[in-house]
């Protein structure tokens, strides 16, 4: 039976984690004693007796439980910012191409992608890939999320009775442009430069959108919105979690709303895109804590155990 220890399972994703592990028979978890989870010698000793540790911690705590690995036997799935953009370490997002998957299913050390990063990446990667999206193009994200994306400190201000009024509101935040999650969309998706990003946090518990606006005349040949689902259709073609909606279909409401928690508790992710032959606009659907986070992590898990991708997901 595979040993799986997740250090920091006591966090939001950690606990998701859990949650997908838990009733599954091929899988033995590892549970450190509460009062030993900070205790370096007992952490050591876990991540060296499992087949796979999942780390869901601090970077720097992350760097720290990587270094403590003394064995070729243990294989580390990484869901901080860590290594995402590190050269030794694979970017565990296997839908990108079979190049990417393979690599998941052999390495030792695999980072898990962040969740607006993994909507991100999502649109614009196949896009440069086919060479339509110039890669000096000034890329601006708009993307909402619920609140459970801001951890345990967050979600306790949202849920608290006596919260300031502003989080009855959209709340936009990284003013600074240096959100964690821009090195890897910029050096994942093959551009010269960091996009724009503008993200908000909502009163609701899971799920976002990330939005690519795009302008037609800055893209590298004509193109129309048809032509351009067709593209992802075909990039995604076969991968079972990853899905192109029909913009009129039943994925997108008869107004013309789309929700962002559509997708809570699950592994998926749509692509959808809408606009017309001046300016088009992609939106990438997902679950913050699942093919955001959690779901993203059993995922890889899966494939470097070298079985069904999909266990204990659907």
């Amino acid at each position: 039976m595979t040993k799986v220890f997740i250090d920091g399972q006591e966090g939001t994703t950690g606990l998701k984690i859990v949650e997908r592990l838990k009733r599954r028979t091929d899988i033995e978890l590892m549970v450190i004693p509460d009062e030993l989870r900070k205790d370096m010698a007992e952490r050591k000793k876990y991540i060296n007796g499992s087949d796979f540790t999942i780390l869901c911690l601090p970077d720097a705590a992350a760097v720290e439980a990587v270094s403590l690995v003394e064995n070729d036997r243990t294989r580390i799935i990484d869901a901080s910012t860590a290594h995402r953009t590190a050269p030794d370490w694979v970017y565990g997002f296997p839908e990108l191409s079979p190049e990417h998957r393979e690599k998941i299913r052999t390495s030792k050390r695999v980072a898990v992608p962040g969740c607006y990063a993994s909507g991100f990446i999502s649109m614009a990667y196949p896009l440069v890939k086919a060479g339509i999206l110039p890669k000096d193009y000034p890329v601006s994200i708009h993307a909402v999320s619920g609140y459970s994306g801001a951890g345990k400190r967050g979600i306790a201000q949202y849920t608290d009775a006596d919260r300031p009024k502003e989080f009855d509101t959209p709340r936009q935040y990284a003013l600074s442009q240096s959100h964690k999650h821009l090195p890897e969309m910029k050096i994942i998706s093959g551009l010269d430069y960091e996009p724009t990003f503008n993200p908000y946090v909502c009163d609701y518990y899971a799920g976002m959108t990330v939005s690519l606006p795009l302008h037609a005349r800055l893209l590298t040949k004509e193109i129309t919105p048809a032509e351009l689902r067709e593209i992802y259709a075909e990039h995604y073609k076969g991968c079972y979690f990853i899905k192109v909606a029909e913009l009129n279909g039943t994925d997108v409401l008869p107004d013309g709303f789309i929700g962002a928690n559509t997708l809570e508790n699950t592994n998926n992710m749509q692509i959808i895109v809408g606009g017309n032959e001046l300016r088009m606009l992609v939106v990438s659907r997902l679950d913050n804590l699942g093919k955001g986070a959690s779901g993203a992590a059993v995922q890889c898990l899966n494939i470097m155990m070298g079985i069904d991708e999909t266990t204990g997901l659907i």
